[in-house]
């Protein structure tokens, strides 16, 4: 069996707050195959968004072992941390995260300039077109919808082709109707680039597209959830 692209070991977080301190997730393990689409669901307040962060590196755990495509992340300082996610990964928040003096081919850009990429416009403007936005590529963020501004922000992370796509309920500020149509945007940047896919969302829609779903309460995998699926 290949080697997974993503290997969480007896991940903690823990965080000091007013109230004193907060455990957040309690022993995770968790394997997500390359290629794999895997659903992260629960009720608010269960860590899913925690546990997405700290596979992304965004988050560092109190305590075990996170593995993504072959580096050991609780090893690294911020800088190669950094340096990795621009490697080797893409993540697309609920909030979308635009630098709004920058227009939507330029927001897409710059990260690959930052990256020394010599065709960054270029790819830029071939993802932009991928998401249905080649019209709009000179548009500020203010002057984009809220589901134009997430299609600016899928292909921001989709240009620098990464290995893992990380999602934080992408379809969470938008209409149904909008949010439909970003959910197949999302998954058809997952089959062009070949990506892994790991997503938060509370919409069965999305979790019925997944290759698997897994279930946390309190901070902890639902193994009974688990098995019911099997």
């Amino acid at each position: 069996m290949a080697d997974p692209i993503l290997s969480l070991r007896d991940v903690t977080l823990a965080l000091e707050g007013n109230a004193g301190r907060i455990e957040i997730l309690h022993g995770i393990s968790l394997d997500v195959a390359e290629g794999e689409t895997l659903g992260l669901v629960g009720p608010s307040g269960s860590g899913k968004s925690s546990l997405l962060m700290i596979m992304g590196g965004l988050e560092r755990a109190t305590s075990g072992r996170v593995g993504a495509a072959g580096h050991d992340l609780s090893a690294m300082g911020e800088d190669a941390l950094a340096r990795f996610r621009r490697n080797h990964m893409g993540v697309v928040f609920q909030s979308f995260h635009l630098i709004p003096t920058m227009t939507a081919l330029e927001n897409v850009a710059t990260p690959l300039e930052l990256a020394g990429r010599a065709d960054a416009f270029e790819r830029a403007a071939e993802e932009l077109e991928a998401v249905g936005l080649g019209a709009r590529m000179d548009h500020y963020p203010a002057q984009l919808s809220g589901g134009e501004q997430q299609r600016v922000a899928l292909a921001r992370a989709a240009a620098p082709r990464p290995k893992i796509l990380l999602a934080d309920e992408p379809t969470g500020n938008l209409d149904g109707a909008t949010g439909d149509v970003i959910m197949d945007l999302l998954f058809a940047l997952r089959d062009r680039h070949g990506a892994t896919l790991v997503l938060v969302t509370h919409a069965p829609e999305l979790t019925k597209r997944c290759d698997r779903v897994v279930r946390l309460v309190d901070g902890r995998v639902d193994r009974a959830a688990a098995e019911a699926a099997e």
